[in-house]
């Protein structure tokens, strides 16, 4: 190995942490983004926020987990990105009256 192709390699680590970082930043951030929400109205929330930082930050220490080729990380995060996914699109998901089943009520 040269001293060209260990600079490479330094380069090409300081991007990938740079990644893996900005990924945990994110991730992180869903958690301050939920306090002040709650703080705000002064009760527990989630705001939608939460679950876009949480698919967003998800995603990429997802990308980055496959660089790394954890195995233990990608199942967690891709796991997660399943659960952020389905939240995000419960929330927006368009209330349609006339898809609505009546229950049997009770005797």
């Amino acid at each position: 190995m040269t001293a060209q192709d260990c600079i490479e390699l330094a380069k090409d680590h300081g991007v990938w942490l740079a990644v893996g970082f900005m990924g945990q930043a994110m991730f992180s951030a869903r958690f301050l983004i939920q306090w002040l929400a709650s703080e705000k109205i002064k009760k527990s929330i989630i705001p939608n926020l939460f679950w876009w930082f949480s698919l967003a930050g998800g995603s990429i220490l997802l990308i980055y987990a496959l660089h790394r080729q954890d195995p233990v990380f990608i199942v967690g995060q891709a796991a997660g990105l399943f659960i952020y996914s389905r939240n995000i699109f419960l929330i927006y998901k368009k209330h349609n009256p006339d898809q609505e089943t009546n229950l049997p009520s009770e005797t």
